[in-house]
């Protein structure tokens, strides 16, 4: 299991609406270079979240069409724990692998309420090698930097 940590100001509430809307996840889900619109969204163990994540910038759209992926892939998580505001965990699908059978991979996402904000604190099982757990390190270290620019405003929606 990967952690990754962000301090947010924000309260607990507000983190946990971002991370757990329509509105909120559009907003800073997806890493740079991609846009997230949410299809289906049953927040409660056994729920789903399905979103549609597209690359938009060329970099991205250029890797996507080098590595055999389409622009658009479709992205299904099963939420195992939803215990507002402290803690969210889902299975996410791994199914747009090329010649990667799919899987599901686990992520637990803990809300620490401090003085002036809240810690957030997510441990991320590792995907099928070392290469993919990094790409997966690294666009959810970016998307987590893009809530704190959601948070102070600095992110376009």
């Amino acid at each position: 299991m990967e952690k990754l940590e962000r301090h947010y100001d924000a309260s607990a509430e507000e983190v946990w609406d971002l991370w757990t809307t329509s509105q909120g996840i559009e907003s800073w889900w997806a890493p740079d270079g991609f846009e997230v619109k949410v299809r289906t969204l049953d927040l409660r163990p056994g729920g789903e979240l399905v979103y549609a994540m597209t690359a938009t910038a060329p970099e991205q759209v250029e890797f996507m069409k080098n590595n055999g992926m389409p622009l658009t892939t479709e992205s299904h998580k099963t939420f195992t724990e939803v215990e507002r505001p402290t803690r969210l965990a889902y299975n996410s699908l791994a199914d747009f692998i090329p010649g990667v059978e799919p899987y599901e991979f686990l992520t637990i996402v803990d809300f620490e309420p401090r003085a002036g904000g809240v810690d957030v604190v997510m441990t991320v099982e590792q995907m099928h090698d070392a290469e993919w757990t990094q790409r997966l390190l690294a666009g959810r270290s970016n998307e987590l930097d893009n809530l704190t620019k959601t948070i102070s405003g600095e992110r376009a929606n």
